[in-house]
């Protein structure tokens, strides 16, 4: 199969990130409204693993593009923001974890635009971000399941996810205004031959 085109906007993968957004309404109903945990699992077991598949697809058919690259994270974040606030009403730390979700996104997605919009290249996620993204699913999944689970197994599982997030958004922000600097900086050098 022949590799698409980075523009493509309708690819198996940006299909499947839509159904992932799609699902985040449907979970928030059958959790908060019907209470029927059971079913919210399902729904949040079936957008991760959706997740992986898109990226296998998108990786094993060159079918990546540049709107995947960007809805591919969105649909994980709100998936994510959606549950940890669902959750919140339960265990109120979600509410600390989700809020520390959304100023890492906001600040690291602030300077990705910024590095797309001068370099013109879109980055995929990083190893941290995707580690990030394992543990927020399996925190998120064992407390739904785990309804009653001691306080004290809640709070190590918040903390492990809370510096995973934290560490994440420090290594965006780092790359991010790195390939700034770099990229400023390749620049001033080509310049300084025509100016001579």
């Amino acid at each position: 199969m022949g590799k698409i085109p980075k523009e493509k906007i309708i690819t198996i993968p940006n299909i499947l990130s839509c159904f992932r957004i799609i699902l985040i309404p449907v979970f928030i109903v059958f959790y908060a409204v019907y209470h029927n945990y059971l079913v919210a699992i399902i729904i949040l077991l079936l957008s991760g693993i959706t997740d992986a598949v898109d990226g296998f697809i998108a990786r094993k058919f060159n079918m990546i593009s540049n709107l995947g690259k960007a809805l591919d994270p969105i649909a994980d974040k709100l998936t994510q923001f959606s549950a940890l606030v669902c959750l919140g009403m339960k265990f109120p730390l979600m509410f600390v974890l989700a809020a520390t979700l959304a100023v890492k996104e906001l600040a690291s997605g602030i300077l990705a635009l910024i590095v797309v919009k001068k370099t013109k290249e879109v980055n995929g996620a990083d190893w941290h971000g995707k580690i990030s993204t394992f543990l927020l699913y399996a925190m998120m999944a064992i407390h739904i399941v785990w309804y009653e689970i001691p306080s004290v197994v809640s709070n190590i599982l918040f903390t492990v996810c809370f510096c995973m997030v934290a560490l994440s958004c420090v290594l965006y922000l780092i790359k991010h205004i790195t390939a700034l600097l770099t990229f400023r900086k390749n620049k001033t050098a080509d310049k300084d031959p025509q100016e001579k």
